[in-house]
């Protein structure tokens, strides 16, 4: 299955924000699972989250960058065959995680765009 790649408007400019190099090296991650965004335990590339803390995160996935600290926090569509981007930010305790939880509370709408 070929999946189409979302980025929320506030992902897109979370991507936006950083520096070049960081950029470079989101965007490869983000295209990589990108071939396969279903979670680890089906075969994909995901990383599933777990509600924790308060912080509702059931369904939703995440792409660790180790070397630059960066965490991505997405979600699939299975039906429509959509990676949506939720959340690009820098692994700060759980402040990525409360991000991605308010974002998805207030679904702004998701627009296609590629780097």
């Amino acid at each position: 299955m070929e999946w189409i790649l979302k980025y929320s408007e506030d992902a897109y400019k979370d991507l936006e924000s950083l520096d070049n190099s960081q950029q470079k090296l989101v965007i490869k991650a983000i295209r990589k699972v990108l071939e396969n965004p279903l979670p680890k335990n089906e075969g994909g590339y995901g990383k599933p989250l777990e509600n924790q803390s308060g912080i509702k995160l059931a369904g939703l996935l995440k792409i660790k960058l180790l070397k630059i600290g960066i965490r991505v926090v997405y979600k699939i569509e299975r039906k429509d065959g959509v990676m949506e981007i939720i959340v690009i930010s820098v692994r700060d305790d759980k402040k990525v995680y409360k991000t991605a939880q308010k974002r998805i509370e207030k679904t702004p709408p998701s627009v296609k765009r590629s780097f």
